[in-house]
């Protein structure tokens, strides 16, 4: 039976299972787990996050640590699970461990994040415990997986949508996907932002030598499905003295790095900066020229969100899940389609009045659009069943 654990003088028990770790901002999961974890704790509920094992994928320089079991961040208990190095079986092996843990922690809900870790939530559900799955994007389309590794993504998501007491999706696109591939109703509750304050190039200047409006930044997981070389080989056709800013991890995608490197290196206006956070990554959103998103598989892109939010004027790939987000707010390219980006770039650094109307427009229409404070009140109606 669902616990409710309403009017009974306890907390409500949530686990968070999905995300390699928090605090990090290793990629979207772990950026929305760390904003639920933290606004659900603060209005009350025992959150309990199940943290993989291991280092940061942009080094230990960046590695949050393990903070070791039992241990809180932020009133948020973190649970360390031993995973494999290898790649393949990591997820396998988190999801199982994780899974296992969580059935002895008395959860009124255990929320599953991205379609891999999905793969074990038919057993908490014969338990009786309800279950929620967080559908990020169809991971499974995704270049940086093999075959082993899309098949199990492809079956955690049928998994949740067999058995998943709520799906939530973070795109029309996906929701109507969901429909038309298994006849699931999902609910869609997108990411939030919050207005943030903008930072004047101090440390960017002094580290990379980077003054406001002078470059073009690109901000993700460096791995195939972003389109980085799309727009390395645009930028390296476009005469300007403006400098592409390129900030971002790996993440299982090595061979993909080294020839992103390759071409980085024969253009000098070409920075790779590698993982950033903190005050570097504030100043980044805060002074660039124009944000670039060149996506070919987006869930809906946190970083998107943020750099409208900083009031960037953005250009983005015309996938759905971009265009559903910016609207008429930004300006977009043929996904994949190297000449257009090309153009599009080209219009862009000739008419700076038009990135600055942007820029203008971009924050107050994002920051309107999508509240973290909206995702939680829906999400907890969705916890609690009374949707």
């Amino acid at each position: 039976m669902f616990r409710k654990g309403k009017g009974m003088g306890k907390k409500f028990r949530v686990a968070m299972i999905g995300q390699k770790r928090i605090p990090s901002r290793e990629g979207g999961v772990e950026v929305v787990v760390d904003e639920l974890a933290n606004r659900f704790t603060r209005k009350g509920y025992t959150v309990e996050a199940y943290n993989r094992s291991g280092y940061h994928v942009s080094g230990k320089e960046f590695d949050a640590g393990e903070n070791g079991r039992g241990k809180y961040y932020n009133g948020i208990r973190i649970i360390i699970v031993p995973t494999f190095k290898n790649g393949k079986l990591n997820a396998i092996c988190y999801a199982f461990l994780a899974t296992l843990r969580a059935l002895f922690g008395k959860y009124d809900v255990i929320h599953y994040h991205a379609e891999g870790p999905c793969i074990m939530l038919w057993l908490p559900k014969m338990f009786g415990v309800r279950v929620v799955a967080t559908i990020h994007g169809l991971d499974w389309q995704r270049a940086k997986w093999g075959n082993f590794a899309s098949f199990v993504l492809k079956t955690g998501e049928k998994v949740a949508a067999r058995y998943a007491d709520e799906v939530i999706v973070l795109s029309k696109n996906v929701q109507e996907y969901f429909w038309e591939t298994y006849q699931r109703k999902t609910r869609f509750i997108p990411n939030g932002i919050a207005k943030p304050q903008q930072k004047p190039a101090e440390v960017i200047r002094e580290k990379y030598g980077l003054e406001k409006d002078g470059y073009i930044l690109f901000l993700a997981r460096l791995v195939p499905e972003k389109g980085l070389h799309y727009l390395i080989k645009a930028f390296r056709k476009l005469k300007t003295e403006k400098r592409l800013v390129v900030a971002g991890g790996s993440s299982h995608s090595f061979a993909y790095m080294e020839g992103i490197k390759k071409m980085a290196v024969k253009d000098s206006r070409v920075l790779l900066t590698d993982f950033v956070q903190g005050r570097v990554l504030e100043e980044l959103y805060s002074n660039a020229y124009c944000f670039v998103l060149s996506s070919d598989v987006e869930g809906m892109a946190i970083s998107l969100l943020e750099a409208m939010s900083y009031g960037n004027c953005c250009l983005v790939s015309d996938i759905s899940e971009n265009l559903e987000v910016v609207e008429d707010c930004a300006y977009s390219f043929r996904k994949g389609d190297v000449e257009d980006l090309r153009r599009q770039l080209w219009m862009l650094l000739q008419h700076p009045e038009k990135v600055e109307a942007m820029k203008k427009r971009s924050s107050g229409f994002i920051c309107q659009k999508y509240h973290w404070d909206d995702v939680v009140a829906q999400t907890e109606k969705l916890y609690r069943g009374e949707e």
